[in-house]
């Protein structure tokens, strides 16, 4: 069976990123981080209920502070897109 994997590249303060994975059997195919079953929508979640970066990390000892910042990118670039209006 063909598994594909999908990784997200853009410039991130000039450097390549390519921490977001995508596999469709992982997660439901889910946006994650490094191929880890990590979702980027659970460490939105982690920093939406006020968790600090640090925090993050000491919980989660194998993300990394790339990793969260990714995340943030990732949410970023979903959220700006046209919103088109019926009229």
């Amino acid at each position: 069976m063909f598994c594909f994997v999908k990784t997200m590249k853009w410039m991130h303060n000039g450097a390549m990123s390519e921490r977001i994975t995508f596999d469709p059997e992982q997660c439901g195919g889910r946006p994650c981080i490094r191929g880890m079953r990590v979702r980027v929508k659970d460490v939105l979640d982690l920093l939406a209920a006020g968790l600090a970066e640090k925090e993050i990390l000491e919980d989660y000892p194998y993300l990394e502070a790339g990793d969260i910042a990714a995340c943030l990118e990732y949410a970023a670039a979903e959220a700006d897109h046209p919103v088109l209006v019926a009229e």
